[in-house]
């Protein structure tokens, strides 16, 4: 089984994928993993990226439409996937469909977390990583710019999945078992 997680930076997506890769044996794909890995490792995508980044800017599609297409043809991601972070634009959920067809591959339910961006902002700016540091693209101002980025670019799809009678919304403002549930409860429906 393949789906889409959706919602702005910080909802939960990465929370809720690793959840569902380890109940589940899909495969997590995180663009946002992928790209922070291409930072580090300094490659072209990388350095391009870190700057588009850290502005609270998206990678333009095509590098991020040939990432993920290179990504889910990889054998870890035989027994199904969930994207997380992508598509962001209707043109990458159009590029997306064109792909996976031609892999004959479908996508059984995209999922929505919504949540109230001012309890948001709050959220990613006291989330800290391993080392106790707050990534660049955490500060206030940047979620701000992010979350603006976000509203006028990417929740603009929600319609294309909408009319497909693939959307389906979770309050992402809920504890982290209960979107849970309430996302295991999509997937015993679509299966």
């Amino acid at each position: 089984m393949n789906i889409i997680l959706l919602g702005p930076p910080g909802a939960g997506k990465g929370t809720q994928a690793k959840r569902l890769e380890t109940m589940r044996g899909m495969r997590q794909i995180s663009t946002g993993d992928m790209l922070r890995a291409e930072v580090a490792a300094e490659t072209p995508i990388g350095l391009d990226a870190k700057a588009i980044m850290a502005k609270g800017q998206f990678v333009p599609d095509p590098i991020m439409v040939q990432m993920i297409e290179n990504r889910i043809s990889q054998p870890d991601c035989t027994q199904g996937f969930i994207l997380d972070g992508f598509p962001r634009t209707e043109s990458q959920a159009e590029a997306l469909d064109v792909m996976l067809r031609k892999k004959d591959m479908n996508i059984a339910a995209v999922i929505l977390l919504d949540v109230a961006e001012d309890q948001l902002v709050e959220r990613i700016a006291s989330r800290r990583d391993e080392a106790g540091m707050r990534r660049p693209d955490d500060e206030p101002d940047v979620v701000r710019a992010r979350l603006k980025v976000y509203r006028d670019q990417t929740a603009p799809i929600l319609p294309y999945y909408e009319k497909g009678g693939r959307l389906e919304r979770v309050d992402g403002m809920k504890s982290v078992e209960d979107v849970g549930l309430a996302i295991d409860a999509i997937l015993q429906r679509v299966s």
